[in-house]
């Protein structure tokens, strides 16, 4: 590839060449032909003269491109033991480019351009709870592995909450809210809403159904009628990842696996990163439908989720899918568009 300010590309430097080397027109003419200089039509005319005659083959165009200025040796370069300095510093002690360099007694320039190169410029690719490199995966087919969670949201009074109709009107709702009980200080308890994910890990398709309780057998449920949902769109799948929750812990939960066929995994505790995708996905639902508009109650906000979902599958382009929708992953579907 040529750079940005040459005036010919590889294929107009082979055709000069052929014009004057293979075809004996004046440099002149090829100059004049292709609106360049003199100097740079005969530069690139010796330049397929020379290839010429070293090759044992015809030249190509690709012969032609602009040679790496980059030196063979850089005896000034940063030494491979003070690179693993910087880079020990940025992993455990998430040390900037100015810190670093008055611990080693260098130029803060010279060590931003080490974590550059080793690609540890920016703090978003580093973990942060142990400083290591974010190590990704995805598992090949859909199916293959699905995360299941809970996302826990508070319930919406009759009118709006605070977060649109601010915090003296919203507490007035929830006064007039009926059918809540009321706390030790006499206030209306308006309860929890529990979401239940699921999302697909290769595809990142999700499935969610929202309930007032994450008792072992709610959980267990959801994960029949997604399993289900899954299998009317021809995906098997083979694996659930959870976290440590009481009700992905329980006997319950390990035996309606075995029921469907699932091997169930579980997270390392205190490491939520292990389910990351279902937890940016939290916050995905979170923006996009829990708290994007004003509701003025929660049977519209939960009535709400299916158009969301089906918004987020078919319609929405995701970064982790090539900007694509996440149902374009699923191979082999009917009507995956509509």
């Amino acid at each position: 590839m040529s750079h940005a300010n040459a005036a010919l590309t590889p294929n107009h430097r082979l055709r000069i060449g052929r014009l004057v080397i293979d075809d004996g027109a004046p440099v002149s003419q090829a100059a004049k032909l292709f609106q360049v200089s003199w100097p740079t039509a005969k530069r690139w005319a010796d330049r397929y003269a020379a290839l010429r005659a070293a090759l044992d083959r015809p030249v190509r165009a690709s012969d032609l491109e602009d040679k790496s200025s980059r030196p063979d040796q850089s005896p000034t370069r940063t030494q491979q033991p003070l690179v693993r300095k910087i880079v020990h510093l940025r992993w455990r002690k998430r040390l900037g480019p100015v810190q670093i360099a008055g611990r080693l007694n260098m130029p803060a320039s010279t060590v931003y351009a080490v974590l550059k190169r080793c690609r540890l410029n920016r703090l978003s690719h580093v973990d942060r709870r142990t400083g290591e490199v974010i190590r990704r995966y995805e598992h090949p087919y859909p199916g293959s592995l699905i995360h299941v969670d809970v996302k826990k949201l508070g319930n919406i009074p009759d009118g709006g909450g605070w977060r649109f109709v601010g915090r003296q009107q919203g507490n007035r709702n929830r006064i007039a809210t009926p059918g809540k009980p009321r706390s030790k200080s006499y206030e209306p308890s308006m309860g929890t809403a529990y979401v239940h994910t699921v999302i697909d890990d290769h595809s990142r398709v999700a499935y969610a159904e929202v309930h007032d309780d994450e008792r072992k057998e709610t959980a267990a449920a959801v994960l029949k009628r997604a399993v289900a949902w899954f299998a009317s769109r021809g995906v098997r799948v083979e694996r659930v990842l959870s976290d440590n929750g009481s009700c992905y812990m329980s006997h319950f939960w390990k035996q309606t696996c075995h029921d469907l066929g699932i091997a169930p995994k579980r997270t390392r505790p205190y490491r939520p990163q292990t389910n990351g995708k279902i937890e940016r996905f939290h916050r995905t639902l979170a923006d996009g439908w829990a708290f994007s508009r004003h509701y003025p109650s929660e049977s519209a906000r939960r009535n709400a989720l299916r158009g969301w979902l089906h918004h987020y599958n078919h319609h929405r382009p995701h970064t982790a899918t090539g900007k694509l929708p996440p149902i374009t992953r699923m191979i082999n579907l009917s009507g995956q568009y509509t």
